[in-house]
């Protein structure tokens, strides 16, 4: 629908006035009480993981994406599997009764009826298409890169392994704070934006799964000739579906979009409506033409603006989750046509918010342009930032893959330098990864003062960066100072028994200082105690077995050939293939190639 230069109204009055007032719904309250069920389910899950330290794998359907490219079958990987199921079967029950999501921003919803302020639905062309683009980036995309990506032929081969427990129930998660403001942006103020369950129409990749097998289900709301039109029924749904039209049309409610809450058989004055099973819908009739908020133009802007909204904050400062960027990306896209219709429109409308009035500026218009425009400059400056980190990475990467000191090596380390101090110098919010990968250019280049500095930062924002300690440590050992490169050696081992720099340098590093020995001895001898008092022998941990071929690599420096060969034994009856205890018995027997204990190990 074309916009009047005059006079703007998003959303457009959709011109649907029930008779009379309906009642009020006695499903809500059955719904709100599922839905608190299911968070204390999901507080349970955490407690019990803080307590057992080992529980349940992630039960979000994100989680799919692991059995889908590596074949870890897991518990979000059954919840996707069995509520598709469920809705081609019954519909979209599990959104409307079960989804966290949901329940804030029917939250949101309750608490702006409660101040008079209902948010009408913004209706997109365009936009309607994001979650699908969101399901395929979230499923597809890593399926297809897993098979025909550059690495392909470096993965593992995929197995089906069944994997139902984890002991680290939050590292897919983001941190509390992107977590709180996922939550936030997404079931609450995309709402306001967008009108009730915003994100579900406009941003949920597992809405755009649902809604598709929600197409085949049999269970519908469907209606007896008892039904007058009245309309209560859409009055009531929240979920932004003409069901009053599309039970007169078809006989059922064909809109993939509802969510079954069954507030609209709630609030039916004749009880003309219910839920139950029968053909699917197959009509004749044209479908009603639907009234969009938006002309074509303002429809491309909106999805260029989402796409470089996407750009921007996906992964920002390496914090910002998939989801809520693409939350935040359709509210720019929106406020890109606000603001647009702000300058050039004499009257605007939006929600309940008058912000010009035949030409003048209210209050609220004012703050809104404000807002608009400071929101938008935000995400021009994040994609600003974002170009240059990912064109450092790049270059990165081909310093990585060149020669060293060759002219192509150089070359790429300049430009990614160059890169990274333009993000170094304009983002907002400073990085370990930023600082990392400065520290390690730097060493390459070299300039070891500011690796060193570089990489300092990185640790002062994050103390356990295994692969800072790692790089410090190599700095350390360049600029003459072994003596310092111990302890971040030390800590790369403490943190990930098993990191190859680090467990390489600290070796090599004990072998030009050998006075080191006694005190890495100790450390890496407190690990191996504490790693079996907290484990189980008989099933070991990767990082058990790890710690333990450390010790025996220090064990042979040392000489104590009979206890490397008690380490060894160790290591290689749990775990034959282990390529570290193999090499470390090598060199045993290249010291001492008539230990007998050593030379029966090998030959076993």
């Amino acid at each position: 629908m074309a916009t009047s230069p005059t006079r703007s109204a998003l959303p457009t009055p959709s011109g649907h006035v029930p008779r009379g007032t309906p009642r009020p719904s006695k499903r809500t309250r059955w719904r709100a009480l599922v839905l608190i069920l299911v968070h204390l389910l999901v507080l349970g899950h955490i407690l019990h993981w803080w307590r057992a330290g080992t529980t349940i794998s992630p039960v979000e359907p994100s989680e799919a994406f692991r059995t889908l490219v590596y074949g870890v079958v897991n518990a979000g990987f059954v919840l996707l599997a069995v509520s598709i199921l469920a809705t081609v079967v019954l519909g979209r029950f599990f959104c409307g009764w079960a989804c966290h999501v949901v329940a804030y921003q029917d939250l949101c919803a309750n608490l702006l009826g409660r101040l008079g302020l209902r948010p009408r639905p913004i209706r997109s062309r365009l936009l309607m298409w994001v979650p699908l683009f969101a399901a395929v980036d979230l499923f597809v995309l890593p399926v297809l890169a897993r098979w025909w990506g550059p690495e392909a032929g470096t993965m593992a081969q995929w197995s089906l392994v069944w994997q139902p427990t984890t002991d680290n129930l939050w590292a897919t998660f983001p941190g509390p704070a992107m977590a709180l403001l996922t939550l936030f942006v997404d079931g609450f103020l995309v709402v306001w934006f967008f009108g009730a369950k915003g994100f579900c129409t406009y941003g949920c990749p597992y809405g755009a799964l649902f809604g598709l097998a929600d197409r085949a289900a049999p269970g519908r709301i469907r209606v007896t000739d008892a039904c007058e039109g009245c309309g209560h029924c859409t009055a009531t749904c929240t979920s932004n579906v003409l069901v009053h039209q599309e039970v007169a049309e078809h006989g059922m409610v064909v809109d993939p979009g509802c969510m079954r809450c069954m507030d609209c058989v709630s609030v039916c004055p004749k009880d003309a409506l219910y839920f139950g099973f029968g053909a699917l819908p197959h009509t004749a009739k044209a479908k009603p033409r639907k009234q969009y908020d938006f002309s074509g133009l303002e429809e491309f802007v909106m999805l260029l603006v989402f796409a470089g909204a996407l750009f921007a904050y996906r992964n920002l400062y390496n914090a910002v989750p998939f989801l809520l960027s693409v939350g935040l990306g359709v509210i720019a896209a929106l406020a890109a046509v606000l603001g647009a219709r702000l300058v050039r429109s004499q009257s605007v409308t939006f929600q309940h918010w008058t912000l010009r009035n035949a030409g003048r500026w209210t209050r609220k218009g004012v703050v809104a342009f404000v807002l608009v425009t400071a929101y938008l400059g935000l995400t021009a400056h994040s994609a600003f930032v974002q170009a240059h980190m990912r064109a450092g990475i790049q270059s990165n990467d081909a310093a990585r893959a060149a020669a060293p000191n060759s002219p192509t090596f150089q070359t790429a380390l300049s430009r990614a330098l160059a890169h990274f101090e333009v993000v170094d110098r304009w983002g907002l919010v400073p990085t370990t990864e930023l600082h990392n990968r400065m520290g390690q250019l730097y060493a390459r280049k070299p300039d070891l003062a500011a690796a060193e500095t570089h990489l300092r930062h990185a640790l002062q924002l994050d103390p356990d960066n295994t692969s800072s300690h790692a790089a410090l440590a190599e700095v350390l050992v360049l600029a003459n100072r072994p003596n310092e490169a111990l302890e971040p050696y030390l800590r790369a081992v403490e943190l990930d028994p098993g990191e190859p720099r680090a467990a390489t340098g600290l070796v090599t590093l004990l072998m030009r200082a050998p006075t080191l020995l006694p005190q890495a001895h100790a450390r890496i001898d407190a690990l191996v105690q504490a790693k079996d008092q907290a484990g189980e022998p008989a099933q070991p941990t990767p990082d058990h077995i790890e710690a333990h071929a450390r010790l025996a690599e220090l064990l042979v420096l040392e000489l104590d050939f009979d206890a490397a060969v008690r380490e060894l034994d160790w290591i290689l009856a749990r775990a034959p293939g282990h390529l570290a205890a193999r090499r470390t018995l090598a060199a045993l027997l290249r010291r001492d190639p008539n230990h007998a204990a050593a030379r029966a190990l090998a030959e076993r």
